[in-house]
C-alpha cells in the first residue's frame, strides 16, 4: 500500500514524532537524552530552524518545530541520522533505531499552536511518570522561566502578554490547566510484558527455560534472541536480565 504525502504546513510548523522501531527503547540513560538535545542544538545552528517545545520519552520524541533554510523531511534527516550513528557506537550495535517515517502534522493556527506546546509538555503526565509538569527533566516546559539552550521561547510568550514577567506566569497557568486537548499521538500505547511472563513466552516458543538459553550454540542463540525481540512489549534490557545474555551482545544482533 503506498505512502499518503506528508501534508504540508502554510505556516512551515510542524508537530513531530520520532519514535523507536517496534516501540523500542531509544534512550537507555540519561547521557542518551542529553546527547538528543545537542543534536538539536547542533543542527538548529546548521539548518536554521526553530524549536518552540520538546519533549523526550523512553520510546518516542515530541516537537514543535518551524522550518527554516531547509525542509522538514532534511532536517529530520540530520537528526535521526547523527543520534542513531552515536548511539549505535556507544552500544556497539548496528542497524536502525527509528521507526523509517516519522509523523507529522501541520499547526495552521495560533489556537492550536498553544494547544500543541500544551500537549507536548502534558505528555509525561499522560504516560503517568509525573503529576506536576515542572518534575520532568527532559520537556521544554522549564526552558521557558529561564535562559534557554534550545527553544525560541520570545515568540510563544509575546502571544500571552507583552511584559516578560506577565507571560511566563500566564504560560504556566495554561500549561498546567487539565484538557481534552487532542493532537498527533502514536497510534499505540506500549504493551508491558512481566519478566515471568517473557519466561513463560520463551518456554513455549523455544521449549528452553530462559536462562539455559545463554548455554545454547551460537547460532541457536542468535536465532532465538532475534525472534525474541520481536516480542511486542520487551526492551533489550529485559531480555538481557530474564535470559542471562549480554545486553551488549542483544545490541548487536
Amino acid at each position: 500500500m503506498p505512502r499518503t504525502a506528508r501534508k504540508k504546513s502554510e505556516t512551515r510548523t510542524y508537530h513531530i514524532i520520532l519514535r523507536g522501531i517496534n516501540r523500542q527503547s531509544i534512550f537507555e540513560d540519561d547521557e542518551d537524552k542529553e546527547k538528543l538535545l545537542q543534536t538539536l542544538i547542533r543542527y538548529k545552528e546548521k539548518c536554521e530552524y526553530s524549536i518552540y517545545a520538546y519533549c523526550l520519552m523512553d520510546n518516542h520524541i515530541h516537537l514543535l518545530l518551524k522550518e527554516g533554510k531547509e525542509p522538514l523531511e532534511q532536517i529530520m534527516r540530520r537528526i535521526s541520522g547523527s543520534y542513531v550513528y552515536w548511539y549505535n557506537k556507544k552500544y556497539e550495535r548496528i542497524g536502525t533505531l527509528f521507526q523509517d517515517r516519522f509523523k507529522s502534522e501541520p499547526v495552521e493556527t495560533e489556537s492550536y499552536f498553544l494547544t500543541v506546546i500544551r500537549y507536548i509538555h502534558q505528555n509525561p503526565i499522560r504516560a503517568g511518570m509525573i503529576r506536576n509538569i515542572k518534575d520532568y527533566r527532559w520537556s521544554s516546559y522549564r526552558e521557558y522561566s529561564v535562559t534557554p539552550k534550545i527553544i525560541d521561547k520570545e515568540y510563544v510568550l509575546k502571544i500571552f502578554a507583552k511584559d516578560n514577567d506577565i507571560a511566563i506566569k500566564l504560560f504556566i497557568k495554561f500549561n498546567k490547566e487539565n484538557n481534552n486537548d487532542e493532537c498527533l499521538e502514536i497510534e499505540e500505547k506500549k504493551k508491558n510484558i512481566s519478566d515471568d511472563e517473557l519466561r513463560q513466552i520463551i518456554k513455549n516458543q523455544f521449549k528452553v527455560e530462559a536462562w539455559t538459553l545463554q548455554n545454547e550454540s551460537k547460532e541457536k542463540k542468535e536465532m532465538m534472541l532475534k525472534k525474541a525481540l520481536e516480542i511486542e512489549g520487551i526492551s533489550t534490557r529485559q531480555l538481557a536480565r530474564v535470559t542471562g545474555v549480554s545486553a551488549n551482545i542483544i545490541w548487536k544482533l
